[in-house]
């Protein structure tokens, strides 16, 4: 099916490189292009847009205050396209927040426009076309519910994955995570130059510290550790007799990713087997599914998010149909398991 794409960007280089690299796919077409929010706005109402490409440093009306006018009055997918500078970087994890499904770097580290993207830009288009804005985002803002399942209290580690659409759940999720909550590493797809201020981000919604992680860190409760990104890998080991660490690895694409949500849990699976507890959330494609089955058959209690209220059920879907999930859960309730995982009540 033809995604049917808006480009929003108050640079007319920019808006012509984007469509240029958007141009060469056969199932996607440029409907329009709008140089502010007005314009815009104008055009999403005649065009009625699959996805929406945004630039978020606009004169008039920025980028994010007409993101937040998007998600309440049209939810559309919506991509964040970013520049190279901190406060960009800072202004995209807002934006992820408020509902943005993914970022799309427009320049290098140093600032400069590359000829190409390697399709990059393309496969976002994809991803969000497939994008459950409505019920997803209804289903964040329910109540959390008293749950009482089989998990076990003395778990000694919380693996998570998420993808397109993850940042918001994530911020959900973490805002019900008690403040001595059990270790946790998650592997969020996500370009490495958002990944800091993403963890911020994180952190200031959750009694727990969230932190990049960084390479043989010794794991402690009330930590939460997020993938750096980039060409590395992160996995679990074991530190000295009783303790674990981070590992972070260069290495090839496993499931398609870097870093990797399957390498994540398979790790967590061997090292810690049954006393883990591995979460699956909203994303595009199949990562994490067969590293969350290796965690069931170790024993460890699995959860996936379920399709009301993921932005992209594919990742756990997949699991689902591997037969590797113990409960499928709502975003809000999952973080009530964590609760009775962690020994809160």
């Amino acid at each position: 099916m033809l995604k049917r794409v808006l480009i929003v960007d108050d640079s007319a280089l920019m808006r012509k490189v984007l469509q240029a690299r958007l141009a060469k796919e056969d199932d996607i077409e440029v409907v329009g292009c709008a140089c502010d929010a007005n314009e815009a706005r104008t055009l999403m109402k005649a065009l009625d847009p699959d996805v929406v490409t945004l630039d978020i440093e606009m004169p008039g009306m920025d980028g994010l205050s007409f993101l937040k006018k998007i998600m309440d009055l049209r939810p559309t997918p919506v991509i964040i396209v970013s520049g190279s500078t901190q406060e960009g970087n800072n202004t995209t994890a807002l934006a992820l927040q408020l509902g943005a499904v993914s970022c799309y770097a427009k320049s290098d580290r140093y600032g400069g426009i590359p000829g190409e993207d390697g399709g990059k830009l393309a496969e976002l288009v994809r991803e969000a076309a497939q994008a459950n804005l409505g019920s997803g985002r209804a289903g964040m803002k329910q109540a959390k519910g008293d749950i009482r399942s089989k998990i076990k209290p003395c778990t000694r580690l919380i693996a998570i994955g998420a993808s397109t659409g993850g940042v918001e759940a994530l911020r959900t999720l973490l805002s019900g995570f008690p403040e001595d909550c059990p270790p946790t590493m998650i592997v969020q797809h996500i370009n490495a130059r958002f990944a800091p201020a993403v963890s911020q981000s994180l952190d200031s919604a959750c009694d727990a510290r969230v932190m990049l992680a960084e390479s043989d860190t010794v794991i402690r409760r009330g930590h939460i550790y997020l993938a750096p990104g980039g060409d590395r890998h992160m996995r679990v080991a074991k530190a000295g007799a009783k303790g674990l660490r981070v590992v972070l690895r260069a290495g090839a694409p496993v499931s398609g990713h870097q870093p990797s949500v399957d390498a994540l849990f398979e790790s967590v699976a061997e090292i810690v087997g049954s006393d883990a507890l591995g979460v699956l959330m909203t994303g595009m494609g199949q990562d994490g599914a067969k590293g969350l089955l290796a965690l069931s058959e170790k024993g460890a209690w699995t959860i996936a998010q379920d399709e009301a209220t993921s932005v992209v059920f594919g990742m756990p879907r997949a699991a689902i149909e591997l037969g590797a999930v113990s409960e499928v859960l709502p975003l809000t309730k999952i973080a009530d398991q964590v609760c009775l995982a962690s020994g809160a009540q």
